[in-house]
C-alpha cells in the first residue's frame, strides 16, 4: 500500500474523492464521468492478485486517457485468492466469498475516512445491488455516475472502444468481466469457458473442491463438481455477472468474515 495514507478528516480539509477502478470498462467510464467534475478524485485499484496479466496493460492505457495515476492496493496478507483458498479452506458459500473480503473489500476499509465521496460503477442495470450497498452500508456516501448518466454495460464498452482503448483480454475472451482467472462465483458456462481457455486453473479448482468437498457451481441448488461438469453446460450470457467488489453476492448479501 506504498503511496498511499489513511487521512483523518479536520475540519476546514476539502472532503476526498474516491473512485474505486475494477480494470474493468464500467469502472474505467464512471471514474471518466466523475473526473470531469472532479478533476483531484484519487482512483485505486485493489489487486487481487489473480486477475489477468493485460490487466496492467489496460491499466497503463487508462491512465493514459484519463491522464491520472491509478494508484494500486494489494493485500499484506495473501498473494492471490488461491492462497486465500488454501489458507482460510474456504471457497465459496450463501453469503458470497473470503477471497473479496481479504482482498478488496478490507483494503477499502484500511483507506476510507467517513467523510470520503466514494465512487463505484454500478451500470444502470444494477441499481438495485447499489440501493442494497447503500441499505447494507449506510456509512458510505456512495456515488453512482453510470446510473446518474443511464450508462448501461454495453455502453461502457461501446465508449471504451469509440475512444480507440484497447479492451481487456478477458473481455476479448468472451468473459463477462475482467475479474480472476477462476472464480468460485462463475456458473456453469463461465467454469466451461475456463477449461477451454484455462485449463491449468481449471484443474487446480476441481482439485480443491474435492479437497474442500464444496462445489461452486450448484445449479438449483444441487451441487456439480467440475470433474464431473459435462463441457457442454451452461451459458456464460445467461448467468448472472460475477460481482467482485463492493458487494460479491449475486443476491447482495453483504458479507462478514469478521469472526472466521
Amino acid at each position: 500500500m506504498k503511496g498511499l495514507t489513511r487521512c483523518g478528516t479536520v475540519t476546514g480539509m476539502k472532503q476526498r474523492h474516491t473512485i474505486w477502478w475494477s480494470a474493468g470498462a464500467a469502472s474505467t467510464i464512471a471514474a471518466k464521468l466523475h473526473l470531469e467534475h472532479h478533476p483531484d478524485a484519487t482512483l485505486i485499484y485493489t489487486d487481487p492478485g489473480g486477475e489477468h496479466p493485460d490487466n496492467m496493460r489496460f491499466l497503463q492505457d487508462v491512465q493514459a486517457w484519463l491522464n491520472v495515476e491509478i494508484k494500486v492496493m494489494k493485500s499484506e496478507t495473501y498473494n492471490d485468492p488461491w492462497e486465500v483458498f488454501d489458507k482460510t479452506r474456504f471457497l465459496v458459500g450463501p453469503g458470497g466469498t473470503r477471497c473479496t473480503v481479504e482482498l478488496k473489500k478490507r483494503l477499502r476499509q484500511q483507506y476510507e475516512d467517513p467523510t470520503d465521496i466514494q465512487v463505484f460503477g454500478y451500470t444502470a442495470e444494477e441499481q438495485k445491488r447499489a440501493d442494497r450497498f447503500r441499505n447494507a452500508n449506510p456509512d458510505v456516501n456512495l456515488v453512482t455516475p453510470l446510473i446518474t448518466h443511464g450508462y448501461t454495460k454495453t455502453m461502457c464498452l461501446e465508449a471504451l472502444v469509440g475512444a480507440g482503448i484497447e479492451l481487456p483480454a478477458m473481455y476479448k475472451l468472451g468473459f463477462q468481466n475482467a475479474n480472476c482467472i477462476g472464480c468460485p462465483q462463475g456458473g456453469m458456462g463461465y467454469w466451461n469457458m475456463i477449461r477451454r481457455h484455462f485449463p491449468d486453473a481449471f484443474d487446480r479448482m476441481a482439485k480443491l473442491e474435492r479437497e474442500l468437498d464444496n462445489a461452486v457451481c450448484r445449479p438449483g441448488g444441487k451441487p456439480v463438481f467440475l470433474d464431473q461438469l459435462d463441457p457442454d453446460r451452461g451459458q456464460i450470457h445467461e448467468e448472472p455477472t460475477i460481482e467482485c467488489g463492493p458487494l460479491c453476492t449475486p443476491d447482495g448479501e453483504q458479507l462478514s468474515f469478521d469472526q472466521m
